[in-house]
């Protein structure tokens, strides 16, 4: 990326093609209900209710006298500003409605224009009101009337971006109808309706249904109201390949478009290489995907202390700021506090790290010239030919299954019961390629493979024992994937058999898992601060058909104590292992707990008649 530094990278390209249909993408196979809903319906649905459903006013919005964060974007991106970008969200109301308001103030006391939050609804925000208060609660915001919305997303003149657990979920349409009143002309999460899902809630007919009916009610409002799509929180965080996430974005505009409403597109988490990161971010442009929403930090570089994390932030946050200034795409960026890899930042840590960029975006300018275009502009000319590939690819194939590709109901909940890696390996623009991971070659690789196979090796430590007669059954308690790769990667190199779990995975599903393939072991990954009570859930449910499996489990070991009105979870690791979880705080503590269910295991072998 930077000038005369001879970095060069062998990229995979394929010849723009159309696949012949994959024999698994039959209209039988993924929708064999048959009186569906009609797209056409549920969108007439819900411009119906914009006669009462409207865009309320908002701090923001009135004091920059701006119709919407879409006109909004599109200043800033004509007088070459850089935005920013924060996410909060506290379990307690009061907290997340004083940092709202505090973030601003301090930031703006020293001359840091902070544009936009994401706001973090809790999970359990997805469903609808009237079974919420029983629902599975994780670690984030919980708004449960529409004066709540109002009140967090008026606390400044910030732009309000509702983009977790909103659009996806059972409860798409009343969470979206809370956002519009509250001013905010951003609303998400579009990728989460691919991945995401709720413990416990897999009706994913009535969950597409909602937010049809919500995506309708947004396309009729008086002024423009993105559709808001993180790609890494969809089917980027599954492919393999960047270009097949540039694709999905042209395939979520192609549908954006059937539904007559703008959307706005994030991504970052998983973008570690500065140059794939610049030049995706470059292809958006190119592509006409702008204005987009922001540009996520990469979160999975954070994985030190945080005195380690500023090298992090500084080095995905230049390349940010530098993209915004010579190819304005409208993104946000986000400057992501160095503690988020321990623990939820307080207020005084995003206020710390928004002044931190703030002062590099100045410090940016100066950067320009040590950029090499010509290295940005070929990948990403790569990029956009893989991408139009792989949407030609997906098209066809979704019309030869006989999928309505006119019926936004119908693309939506086909792309969702596909699953990303079905996609890839069927549509992908990579070569086939049987012994890849994705199915295909990729044509530009995602960094987060390379990034997995490095933090396996270093975990397994050099020399590493051959552990071939164990069967590990792994699984995630949510859509957080990464800690689930890293163990499949880590029994990969070790030669143990990973089992598929799969991800967001409810404890009975893992029973039934145990008793169809009985494991040597089960190991968890999980993250939104559900540990405890999954693990409890689990154990119980096993101990209940006799078995005694051992469990694993590591990743973010914390919860918040029910009844609390806390914001930060507690550890609760040492609970755990205190009840007999086999605790893993680092990858690392993985191989000694392999080696002793081995070896119990081979002494069983021994003394079996």
């Amino acid at each position: 990326m930077m000038k005369k530094a001879g970095h060069r990278l062998a990229f995979f390209i394929a010849s723009p093609r159309v696949l012949p249909n994959h024999p698994a993408m039959q209209r039988i196979d993924l929708l064999p209900e048959p009186d569906l809903p009609k797209g056409a319906d549920l969108l007439a649905e819900g411009r119906d209710l914009a006669a009462v459903w409207q865009t309320g006013p908002s701090a923001f919005l009135t004091h920059y006298a701006t119709p919407s964060e879409l006109d909004y974007k599109r200043d800033a991106m004509a007088q070459g500003r850089v935005m920013q970008h924060a996410q909060i969200g506290y379990r307690d109301p009061a907290k997340s409605i004083r940092a709202y308001h505090d973030i601003w103030a301090a930031c703006d006391a020293q001359g840091t224009r902070l544009d936009r939050y994401g706001l973090c609804l809790d999970w359990s925000m997805a469903l609808p009101r009237a079974i919420r208060a029983k629902a599975q609660r994780g670690t984030g915001m919980i708004l449960p009337r529409v004066e709540d919305f109002i009140a967090i997303a008026n606390a400044a003149p910030v732009a309000a971006h509702f983009g977790d657990f909103v659009l996806g979920f059972p409860a798409a349409l009343e969470n979206t109808q809370a956002a519009l009143t509250a001013g905010a002309t951003a609303i998400g999460n579009l990728g989460q309706y691919f991945t995401f899902r709720v413990p416990g809630h897999d009706d994913d007919i009535e969950a597409t249904k909602a937010t049809v009916i919500a995506l309708g009610l947004i396309a009729a409002q008086t002024i423009p109201v993105l559709i808001h799509s993180n790609i890494d929180d969809g089917f980027a965080a599954q492919f393999t390949d960047l270009a097949n996430a540039l694709g999905m974005i042209l395939v979520e505009r192609d549908i954006a478009a059937l539904i007559g409403a703008p959307i706005g597109h994030a991504f970052g988490h998983h973008f570690s290489d500065p140059l794939a990161r610049l030049a995706f971010q470059h292809a958006l442009v190119l592509e006409g995907a702008s204005p987009g929403t922001m540009i996520y930090g990469n979160t999975t570089s954070y994985r030190g202390a945080p005195s380690q994390n500023w090298a992090a932030l500084s080095a995905y946050l230049m390349v940010d700021a530098l993209g915004q200034r010579l190819h304005p795409s409208g993104h946000a960026i986000n400057p992501v506090p160095v503690t988020e890899n321990q623990r939820i930042p307080e207020i005084d840590e995003i206020i710390e790290a928004q002044l931190f960029a703030g002062r590099l975006i100045e410090l940016s300018d100066t950067w320009q010239p040590l950029i090499d275009p010509v290295t940005v502009a070929s990948l990403s000319q790569t990029l956009r030919q893989g991408a139009q590939t792989f949407r030609q690819n997906l098209w066809h194939g979704l019309t030869e299954a006989g999928i309505d590709t006119k019926d936004a109901f119908e693309c939506l909940l086909s792309l969702r019961r596909m699953g990303g890696r079905r996609i890839e390996a069927a549509y992908g623009a990579g070569i086939l390629n049987p012994r890849a991971m994705g199915g295909r070659t990729p044509v530009v690789p995602a960094t987060i493979l390379s990034e997995i196979a490095h933090l396996a090796k270093a975990a397994l430590g050099p020399n590493p024992p051959r552990i071939e007669n164990l069967n590990i059954l792994v699984a995630t308690s949510d859509v957080h994937e990464h800690g689930k790769m890293l163990i499949d990667e880590m029994l990969n190199q070790i030669g143990a058999t990973a089992i598929d779990g799969g991800t967001s995975t409810d404890p009975d599903k893992i029973i039934q898992l145990t008793l169809a393939h009985t494991p040597d072991a089960i190991a968890i990954s999980t993250y939104n601060g559900v540990a405890l009570s999954y693990y409890q859930a689990l154990r119980h449910g096993l101990a209940k058909h006799g078995l005694t499996t051992p469990i694993l489990i590591g990743g973010r070991l914390n919860q918040i104590p029910e009844g609390s009105n806390s914001s930060l979870p507690q550890d609760v690791g040492d609970q755990l292992a205190d009840e007999g979880a086999l605790v893993c705080r680092d990858a690392a503590d993985l191989l000694p707990i392999l080696q002793q269910i081995a070896g119990r295991k081979a002494a069983a072998a021994k003394s079996a008649p």
